[in-house]
């Protein structure tokens, strides 16, 4: 299963492809690695690749998921973005660039829709409920705001990141 990694602002995509003993065939947004990788202790790990040898230590971060890799000349910010992640960075914020919309940061269905076009709503109303991942979710505005559009209907089969309802 490969996972988002954001270091230092940029996106990439890491899968482990294979393992067998200490070394470990991964693959980087599509380019393939055999690294030879042993953790000499907690958070430590020394690693081998074309026959060059780079220490890596690993520091947990300030919120779950967040890292700190430094090697011997670098430190990198590094946050993983698995589902749970992209899910709940995508509810501290309900609206994208200028463009207010509400969005499920994964696949799901439209379960209840609360509001209609032209409704105005409160700081902490539920506009709508999305089920994902055998889980219901809740979205809520974060501020006062007025239903610019549905964009959906209950029942409704949706993207990860598809706008749901424009907000004003």
């Amino acid at each position: 299963m490969a996972l988002e990694i954001n270091i230092d602002g940029q996106s990439v995509s890491v899968e482990l492809l294979g393992k067998n003993g200490d070394k470990h065939q991964v693959s980087i947004d599509g380019k393939v690695y055999l690294v030879d990788l042993v953790m000499v202790e907690k958070g430590v790990y020394s690693m081998l690749y074309k026959n060059k040898s780079y220490n890596v230590e690993l520091a947990v971060g300030k919120t779950p998921k967040s890292y700190t890799i430094s090697t011997l000349y670098n430190s990198y910010d590094v946050d993983i973005l698995d589902a749970e992640a992209k899910y709940l960075r995508n509810r501290k914020h309900d609206h994208l660039g200028d463009n207010m919309a509400i969005s499920s940061p994964m696949p799901g269905k439209v379960v209840k829709i609360l509001v209609k076009k032209g409704d105005k709503v409160k700081a902490g109303d539920t506009v709508i409920i999305v089920s994902a991942m055998k889980m219901e979710s809740e979205y809520k505005v974060k501020s006062d705001r007025t239903i610019k559009n549905v964009l959906v209907k209950e029942g409704d089969t949706i993207d990860g990141n598809q706008p749901l309802i424009m907000i004003e």
